[in-house]
């Protein structure tokens, strides 16, 4: 039991440490994507390449196939033809031998012909998984540029963010709220001596226009004692009667 606990720890610890790594490679590639994808891209490109190099051998071995049917079949051609001539000429021994060697290139036709087929189909296979890799690499090239134009837009209106939230921080708030508060506060100041100065000049002209009515009001007094000692006079005066003038 105590043999396994050191055992236990160091496993737990390697457990640790390959946690730790693993999350630090995550956080590197999330700080790095462009350089993630140009690993993924450069890996679909070796291994595009090593099947290219694979499906280049088995068309040239169906290629060998098939250049060696059309020899056989040709070879299977000429054995007949001799094979009859000498049958024309009662050599039944030269015959059997050409009609045993056309019989052995038919069995190796047939084998090779169905190599043929499992070579073709293998061929055909692996031409669709080389079109398939190299449309995948185009299609990874293509989400690079967007998902990388993506990142670039979303990292500027962070970074917009950042700076909004930065400008509307309390403080700076407060602050612009004083001088706002301040900036009011000597308008309404320059408003007040404003309506002072009106003032004063209304009440100079208010008394001034007082005084004028006054005036006025005492010269039309004097006129009106005028016209009545005036007409006194003239009531009392002997012999003399004039009527009252008529107040205007």
């Amino acid at each position: 039991m105590s043999m396994n606990r050191p055992e236990g720890f160091f496993a737990r610890l390697r457990s640790l440490v390959s946690g730790l790594f693993q999350r630090w490679v995550r956080e590197r590639e999330q700080e790095s994507p462009e350089v993630v994808y140009e690993q993924a891209i450069a890996e679909r490109v070796r291994q595009y390449r090593e099947l290219k190099s694979a499906v280049a051998g088995i068309l040239y071995l169906r290629a060998k196939l098939e250049a060696e049917i059309n020899d056989r079949r040709a070879e299977i051609a000429r054995l007949h033809d001799d094979a009859r001539r000498a049958v024309r000429r009662n050599q039944d021994d030269i015959s059997l031998t050409l009609i045993a060697q056309k019989q052995q290139l038919f069995e190796e036709l047939e084998r090779a012909e169905q190599e043929l087929d499992a070579v073709r189909a293998e061929a055909e296979d692996s031409k669709a998984n080389l079109v398939r890799y190299r449309e995948e690499i185009r299609s990874l090239v293509r989400e690079k540029g967007r998902m990388l134009a993506t990142l670039a837009n979303a990292k500027a209106r962070r970074r917009l963010q950042v700076a909004i939230e930065g400008l509307s921080t309390d403080a700076e708030l407060d602050a612009l709220e004083g001088v706002r508060e301040y900036v009011t506060r000597l308008t309404m100041e320059g408003d007040i001596d404003k309506e002072l100065g009106d003032t004063g000049l209304r009440n100079r002209l208010r008394e001034f226009r007082d005084e004028a009515r006054m005036q006025s009001a005492q010269s039309e007094l004097e006129q009106l004692k005028k016209e009545v000692e005036s007409h006194t006079l003239t009531e009392t005066s002997p012999g003399a009667y004039s009527p009252a003038p008529t107040p205007a």
